[in-house]
């Protein structure tokens, strides 16, 4: 995913020449080959996170189309007055672009997971929030947010992800239903999209068909479109690698008792707890019961009752 948007927004330098990209001290093998072919357009500000949001509002303020690239904690978390008075509050169209969304750095331990930053940059208005699920979204998101007048924050995992969607030609903006279903539906974003999407092909095989769905923008959210995915299932469970108080699951419960909606919400997410567990990615999802088999389970059992 992580290759995928900044490929997208490297193709687009060669279009316009406004572009600028800024560092904190990360991701630097990603960045030798446009510094060499676009090296007025680089800065590598070093670990002084604050500053760099306050000089990409600089720039952005000065007519450049800027993005920031870091790891989330470093990104968000460490400057948050930085993202909320110089980018969110002027309403300048920066680029925040965040590696490593839910536990992908695990087992690098809790400093560096992800697992509130959507409830955080939800508190912020003008600010779009999108969590890819594959690099198809990834690249929609990219061209989206070159193209947008706010701020737009998109949290990334790293590399290798595979691919789910069937065209590349999606609308970032809406849910998206990847696989048709009946009675259920599985609603997801981010990097736990292999494990749904795994725990999908299980279910297949022993005759239940869900239906799975993609929020990849969760802020503005398109409420109606939600509304009407959700009147046509009874049960839905929201899966992620996020705190579920925060994330989607709250979204979700909001919508369904606002509206009056009849479903029965299930919601498998990171329990809210500070992590001193010390695992891969792998085994961590396993203890939060976010694996594909914790999903199937979920799913027959919802069936069932």
């Amino acid at each position: 995913m992580r290759n995928a948007f900044m490929n997208t927004i490297f193709d687009a330098c060669g279009k316009q020449d406004d572009i600028f990209i800024i560092s904190g001290d990360a991701g630097l093998g990603v960045f030798d080959d446009f510094k060499e072919q676009y090296p007025d357009r680089f800065l590598n500000l070093g670990v002084a996170e604050q500053n760099m949001a306050s000089f990409g509002a600089g720039l952005a303020i000065a007519g450049y189309k800027v993005c920031l690239y870091n790891i989330i904690p470093f990104l968000l978390y460490r400057c948050y007055e930085q993202v909320r008075n110089d980018i969110c509050y002027q309403r300048l169209p920066v680029i925040l672009a965040g590696i490593g969304s839910g536990i992908t750095y695990a087992p690098q331990g809790f400093t560096h997971y992800s697992i509130e930053d959507i409830g955080i940059a939800r508190t912020l208005p003008n600010l779009t929030v999108i969590s890819p699920i594959d690099p198809v979204e990834a690249k929609c998101a990219a061209r989206y947010a070159l193209d947008a007048d706010v701020p737009v924050y998109v949290r990334l995992a790293k590399r290798g992800e595979p691919v789910f969607h069937k065209t590349d030609d999606i609308d970032i903006t809406m849910p998206q239903v990847l696989r048709a279903g009946e009675d259920i539906a599985i609603l997801f974003h981010g990097t736990v999209s292999q494990e749904v999407m795994n725990a999908y092909d299980d279910l297949v095989n022993i005759q239940i068909n869900p239906m799975v769905v993609s929020v990849p923008m969760l802020q503005p959210l398109n409420t109606e479109a939600l509304k009407n995915i959700l009147k046509k299932v009874k049960k839905v469970i929201s899966v992620e690698e996020h705190y579920g108080n925060s994330g989607l699951g709250a979204i979700l419960a909001n919508i369904i008792l606002l509206c009056n909606i009849p479903v029965t919400l299930s919601i498998l997410d990171i329990q809210y707890k500070l992590i001193h567990e010390v695992r891969n990615q792998h085994c961590m999802r396993e203890h939060f019961g976010i694996s594909a088999e914790h999903i199937k389970k979920n799913v027959m059992t919802l069936l069932e009752n």
